[in-house]
């Protein structure tokens, strides 16, 4: 058939690319999401942690029971860390994943843009091909008077 866009295979790949696409941002956005609620509950627990220790600290610690406090604390600390420069990765994965999705949805854009011209196309065609067929009958039928 000559009618047929040839291009459509492309089309049809890209168009796989992009739901490929979407559903890895789909993944790339929860793992992000829940890196940010690990980094919150790891901040939250430092917090009451630090209460804990302020209200110990008031009530009176002995220099062994202070060490350890503060050493706890400083692990914490350590955690965060990390899970704020997990964080700050998970982003940066997203923000590539994202910038992927668009790229590929500007291929399928393009792609269907070409498409739908040659559907035009195909439509003019056909209707062109009618009126001709349209106007032939016309021009053959005998006259009656």
């Amino acid at each position: 058939m000559a009618d047929q866009f040839r291009l459509q295979s492309i089309l049809d790949l890209s168009v796989t690319r992009m739901d490929e696409a979407a559903r890895a941002l789909a993944t790339l956005m929860a793992n992000e999401k829940d890196h940010s609620r690990r980094l919150d509950m790891l901040e939250q627990y430092r917090n009451e942690y630090q209460n804990q220790f302020m209200e110990a600290a008031r009530s009176g610690l002995t220099p062994n029971q202070w060490a350890n406090y503060r050493a706890f604390l400083a692990r914490i600390d350590d955690a965060i860390v990390m899970q704020q420069r997990q964080v700050e990765r998970s982003r940066d994965l997203t923000q590539a994943g994202q910038r992927e999705w668009l790229d590929t949805r500007t291929r399928v854009k393009a792609f269907e843009t070409l498409s739908d011209r040659h559907q035009a196309q195909v439509v003019r065609k056909q209707a062109r091909a009618e009126q001709r067929v349209n106007d032939d009958r016309s021009g053959r039928r005998p006259v009656d008077d």
